[in-house]
């Protein structure tokens, strides 16, 4: 095998260079060597592209992005958790301690040594080979595909939020946003029992897909008022759960005022603004229940699971592949929403 591989370096704003770098090599017992074979664009890969940080993590030098992938196992050394060459796999991307509080009472993903893949200073997977732990990759079920190996992460924060929020059999809930996490979360919230799910965004098309994957109501956030909307489908009562899954202040505080009195309210998507102003007094008198989520902690094997029995479909959310060497164009492609993508994925 050859020393070097090709990956797409992100140096800085605007500037992300396919070239050849060295190939990872196993720095630990456990550790597997990987070839990439489908890797998803997320959001803060190209948020990164467009900004050079996400929060207090800046890219201060050059680093490899992507994170959502899948591939078939190269290499192993010393004890590998049951793998071996040939072996398909999901890449939970970040791994951890396993010493600390959080990772010992199953809440890893809030441990503070977290390694995240494509997260700078870590190399990513937006090339065509990674080096990860063992126990973090999860065998891929004969009947699928690296693509929606690829798509078990997005899948992961969609279950993660549904847990957070303890959706319930029979609960009403609301999605704003129809990106990738906020269709993976209609599915997932679907899957924990809810019983009515209506889904707002601003793209007809991803309404549709919405329609398709099970939402019982479409809501055009650009032509209709939403919260009005979602008051009269339930008769002035409000949804047991609203979930914001895209990242906008004014789509959180639509969520706060549409969740029932006692209802929840989940943070999904990740905002801009650092301190948005909020309607504490209806929070605090109505006694909704507003909760974070970091990731996602023991979602792998579930997900996996839930699109190996078909209740959860992943591959309708791909609509765009693209080669390595195509990387840089596709950052901006996903930025600017081009064609209608919703997931684009890379092949290396």
């Amino acid at each position: 095998m050859a020393d070097t591989m090709k990956a797409a370096v992100l140096h800085g704003i605007h500037d992300m260079r396919v070239e050849d770098v060295a190939l990872p090599q196993p720095s630990a017992e456990r550790d597997v060597l990987v070839r990439v074979h489908s890797v998803g664009v997320c959001g803060s890969d190209v948020h990164f592209f467009e900004r050079g940080r996400i929060g207090n993590t800046k890219l201060e030098q050059p680093t490899v992005m992507g994170h959502e992938a899948a591939g078939e196992v190269v290499e192993v050394t010393g004890e590998a958790c049951g793998l071996r060459a040939g072996d398909r796999v999901a890449i939970e991307p970040g791994y951890t301690c396993r010493r600390c509080e959080a990772c010992r009472s199953g809440s890893y993903n809030l441990c503070r040594e977290v390694i995240f893949l494509g997260t700078p200073p870590v190399d990513g997977a937006f090339s065509e080979y990674v080096t990860w732990p063992a126990d973090f990759l999860f065998k891929l079920p004969d009947s699928g595909s690296y693509d929606e190996g690829a798509m078990i992460e997005p899948l992961a924060v969609g279950l993660w939020a549904a847990w957070r929020a303890t959706v319930r059999s029979g609960d009403q809930v609301a999605v704003f946003g129809a990106g990738p996490i906020g269709l993976t979360t209609l599915q997932a919230a679907i899957a924990e029992g809810a019983t009515r799910v209506i889904v707002s965004d601003t793209v007809p098309q991803r309404l549709e897909l919405a329609g398709k994957l099970g939402a019982t109501d479409l809501l055009n956030a650009a032509e209709d008022d939403v919260e009005q909307a979602i008051r009269e489908m339930t008769g002035g009562r409000g949804v047991d759960v609203a979930f914001e899954c895209a990242g906008a202040v004014p789509a959180l505080q639509s969520a706060l005022r549409v969740a029932r009195n006692g209802g929840r309210v989940q943070i999904v998507g990740m905002p801009g603004e650092r301190s948005p102003q909020l309607p504490l007094y209806e929070i605090i008198s109505r006694e909704v229940d507003l909760r974070g989520l970091f990731r996602y902690a023991n979602c792998y094997g579930p997900a996996i699971s839930l699109v190996e029995a078909g209740r959860v479909d992943v591959r309708s959310l791909v609509t765009h592949h693209f080669d390595l060497s195509d990387t840089p164009e596709v950052m901006t492609f996903v930025h600017e929403r081009r064609d209608g993508v919703i997931k684009a994925i890379i092949n290396p």
